[in-house]
């Protein structure tokens, strides 16, 4: 395993929206970008378009929601860019359920299979050499739906509560060793995954405003943050509504679609 030159930054579900614009932003800033999605053409797309110096780039293709897919992608970024500073474990999906369907049961699971073991297993590859190194940031990106259920939301939001818990555990085990993990959480950001949400979407950002103020929060590796900061206000007022007041207040809400595709 190589040292690289440059520091790099391995990103998931970089083929588009947030992970794209992190990448981009990343680049900018003098990263190499180890880049992971299934759809790898997208990807050389975009770096394609964007000038992107291929001496600076690789692409490798994955399935997060398998586990020993992603492992692979992890392991070949290790043999062929070496160990990276920052992992971006950012891939994900977003679909609505209906837990009285049995279809839906299947699909909570390739769910979580998704945001959460996909996770878990992004990070892997890198945990013992970047502890050996001393150094290194694991950034899981959950959402501000973790913060509290919604109606017809049940298997996104416990996955991104889910994430929060599990960073949260593994920033404990690891920060004696050195190496960080941050937690971002997105409110509304306007990308494929939200474009045919059914309801009003309050402080929406472009991917590439996110990409911005996420960047700075891994490089000032703060350990949590929502973004943006007001989306963060609301949830906690939201946490604190006794629950007969916040049933009230989203009775009747849309709800998500079903059985969407991932970003």
């Amino acid at each position: 395993m190589t040292a690289p030159a440059r520091p790099l930054a391995f990103i998931t579900g970089a083929s588009s929206g947030i992970g794209q614009a992190l990448a981009a932003r990343f680049y900018a800033q003098g990263h190499d970008l180890a880049l992971v999605a299934r759809n790898t053409q997208a990807i050389g797309d975009w770096a394609a378009g964007a000038g992107l110096d291929a001496a600076r780039y690789a692409v490798y293709a994955a399935d997060v929601s398998v586990a020993d897919s992603i492992v692979e992608a992890g392991m070949a970024c290790l043999a062929r860019q070496g160990l990276p500073q920052v992992v971006v474990a950012n891939a994900g999906v977003s679909w609505g359920i209906d837990s009285a369907e049995r279809e839906d049961l299947d699909v909570m699971a390739q769910l979580f299979a998704t945001n959460n073991l996909g996770m878990a297993a992004t990070f892997h590859p890198f945990i013992r050499a970047m502890q050996a190194r001393g150094s290194g940031t694991l950034v899981g990106v959950a959402s501000v739906a973790a913060i509290r259920g919604l109606p017809g939301h049940g298997a996104y939001c416990a996955s991104k509560a889910a994430v929060v818990s599990y960073c949260e555990s593994l920033r404990g085990e690891l920060r004696a060793r050195g190496v960080r993990v941050v937690t971002l959480l997105p409110g509304y950001v306007a990308t494929p995954l939200t474009r045919d949400n059914r309801y009003g979407m309050p402080f929406l950002l472009t991917a590439d405003d996110f990409a911005e103020r996420a960047f700075r929060v891994i490089m000032r590796q703060s350990s949590y943050a929502v973004i943006p900061w007001q989306m963060g206000i609301v949830a906690k007022l939201l946490r604190l509504l006794p629950n007969a007041v916040f049933d009230r207040l989203l009775q009747g809400r849309q709800t998500k679609h079903r059985h969407k595709t991932a970003e």
